[in-house]
C-alpha cells in the first residue's frame, strides 16, 4: 500500500478519534466519510471495522448503565443484527457503487437532524416494536455504507436517555451492530491480510486521537464544537455523494 494513502489513513483515524473523544461518538462515521473519498465503502469498511469495535467495547463498559441498557434496547439490537445479516450482498453486489452515494446522503441527513435539533419521541409502550423496526432500518444501511448512525441515533434520543447513559448506549448498540458487519466482511472477502497493516496503523490513530480529544473536551465548549463538525459533515457528504454520482455516471457512459 503506497505511503501516501497511509498517512491519510493515519491523520483520518486521528480526527475520527479525535470527535470520538470529544462528543462520544462519530469514528466509523467521520473514518468511513473521509476513506470514501479514496476508497469504495467496502474496502473502507475492512479499515474500519476493528477500530470501531474496539473503541465501542472501551465506550461500552465506560459506565453503570449496561443492564438496563441491554434490557431497553435488545430488540434495537436485535433489528440491527438481523438487517445486516440479511443484507450481506450490498457490499459486493451489484448495488455497490452506490453505497458512497447512499453514504454521503446519510451524513447530510444526519448532520442536518444535528443543526436542526429536531425532536422525536418515542412512548415507552411502543420502545420494543419501534425499536426493532429502527434496528432493521439501519441494519440495511450499516449492510451497504458501514455507518449506523442512522437512525438508531435519533432513536435512541427519542426514547429519553440521559446524556451518560446515551453516551454508553452508543458503545453498546455499535459494538453489536459492527461485530454483525464484521462477519459480513468476512464473509465476502474483504477483511485480507492486506488490510491487517492499514487497520493496525488506523487502531493506533483512533487511541491517540482519542486520548486527544478527551484531553482537550474540558478546556473547550464540546456544543461549539458540535457544530462545526456537523457543518463539516454536510460538506463532506455532498462532496461524497456527488464524486461517486459522477464517478457512476462515467462508467455507465
Amino acid at each position: 500500500m503506497q505511503d501516501s494513502l497511509l498517512i491519510f489513513i493515519t491523520a483520518a483515524f486521528l480526527l475520527a478519534g479525535f470527535v470520538k473523544g470529544v462528543i462520544g461518538l462519530g469514528l466509523p462515521t467521520v473514518s468511513m466519510g473521509l476513506l470514501a473519498v479514496t476508497m469504495a465503502p467496502g474496502q473502507a469498511i475492512a479499515i474500519v471495522i476493528v477500530p470501531a469495535i474496539v473503541t465501542n467495547i472501551w465506550q461500552t463498559f465506560s459506565g453503570p448503565y449496561l443492564r438496563d441498557i441491554m434490557r431497553r434496547l435488545w430488540p434495537l439490537m436485535a433489528g440491527v443484527v438481523i438487517g445486516i445479516w440479511l443484507n450481506a450482498g450490498l457490499l459486493t453486489g451489484p448495488y455497490a457503487p452506490y453505497g458512497a452515494v447512499i453514504l454521503g446522503v446519510l451524513l447530510v441527513i444526519n448532520a442536518i437532524l444535528g443543526l436542526t435539533r429536531l425532536q422525536f419521541t418515542v412512548a415507552p409502550r411502543n420502545e420494543k416494536w419501534t425499536g426493532g423496526i429502527v434496528g432493521l432500518i439501519t441494519g440495511v444501511v450499516s449492510a451497504g455504507t458501514g455507518v449506523q448512525v442512522f437512525p438508531s441515533m435519533p432513536y435512541m434520543q427519542a426514547i429519553g436517555m440521559e446524556k451518560d447513559e446515551l453516551v454508553q448506549a452508543l458503545g453498546v448498540f455499535f459494538t453489536v451492530a459492527t461485530v454483525a458487519l464484521a462477519f459480513n466482511v468476512t464473509a465476502s472477502g474483504l477483511l485480507t491480510a492486506a488490510t491487517a497493516l492499514p487497520g493496525a496503523i488506523a487502531m493506533a490513530a483512533s487511541f491517540a486521537g482519542m486520548f486527544i480529544g478527551q484531553a482537550v473536551r474540558s478546556r473547550m465548549e464540546p456544543e461549539t464544537f458540535r457544530r462545526w463538525f456537523l457543518i463539516a459533515m454536510i460538506l463532506l457528504g455532498i462532496y461524497i455523494g456527488v464524486n461517486a454520482l459522477i464517478k457512476i455516471h462515467g462508467q455507465a457512459a
